[in-house]
């Protein structure tokens, strides 16, 4: 018995991935044959560079893709100023905060810019500052679980009579100082959709999430050796050969479904 679902289609969709660019590079990402071993980050050139300056690695890849879901070639031809955006991060700008807890360990000034840009919400109000966006915004951290919750929250807004809501996910690996520390394999990964109420007489992607308890105390549990969140959901999305996955996170048994 589920305790929830919730449903959706992908209108428009983005992925920025570090090393993966050609489409073979793509597939072996994909069926977990490659990974996230490249050094770069997008150019995120479509934000004015006083603004792009401030995003960090991690706002990078969330902004990048943002961009391109919102202005693809499948994106609707509407005004985006008003569309709601949740931003999705487990760890956010993790690696801003250590450098700020660092600076105060050794009674060094700490960066007003810095600290500043180190709260969870820092790349959504980046991004609503930069498009002028009037929209209803937030961010979501959520453990193991932070894209399942952000794609309910998104599809609440949906159900509120939202025409569309802008799905933005991004995460990177944890600083070294937390590497003893991390639960799941992570990898730099960023991804955007832009979502609207469930449409399956449409050729858009439609998905489905459906929830219920760990019932069994033999139940799998996330493995330290197994993908993040992040790049779990986007590898099912892209994968048109896969119709269902379940993830176990934070008791848990989160089923994913595409219909057809």
């Amino acid at each position: 018995m589920f305790f929830g679902d919730v449903s959706f289609s992908v209108v428009s969709h983005a992925a920025w991935v570090p090393g993966i660019e050609s489409p073979q590079a793509w597939q072996q990402w994909i069926d977990g044959d490659a990974e996230a071993t490249g050094s770069g980050e997008p150019a995120v050139k479509s934000m004015p560079p006083m603004l792009r300056r401030r995003a960090s690695a991690v706002g990078k890849l969330a902004l990048e893709t943002a961009y391109a879901a919102i202005s693809g070639e499948h994106a609707p031809d509407v005004a985006v100023d008003d569309i709601p955006t949740v931003f999705a991060s487990r760890h956010g700008e993790c690696a801003r905060s250590v450098e700020l807890l660092q600076s105060l360990a050794a009674a060094t000034p700490l960066s007003p810019a810095a600290f500043s840009l180190s709260v969870h919400n820092a790349n959504a109000g980046l991004f609503s500052i930069a498009r002028g966006m009037r929209g209803n915004s937030m961010a979501i951290s959520a453990g193991q679980s932070t894209v399942e919750h952000a794609v309910i929250e998104a599809c609440g807004l949906l159900a509120d009579g939202a025409p569309y809501v802008l799905l933005v996910v991004a995460d990177a690996s944890l600083p070294e100082l937390y590497a003893p520390y991390s639960d799941c394999r992570e990898h730099a990964c960023g991804w955007s959709w832009l979502m609207q109420a469930a449409d399956e007489h449409t050729s858009r992607p439609c998905l489905s999430l459906q929830w219920d308890d760990e019932t069994t105390p033999s139940a799998p549990a996330v493995a330290v050796d197994q993908p993040a969140g992040a790049a779990a959901v986007l590898r099912f999305f892209l994968d048109s050969r896969c119709n269902a996955m379940v993830r176990h996170a934070d008791g848990r048994r989160w089923h994913w479904m595409r219909h057809a």
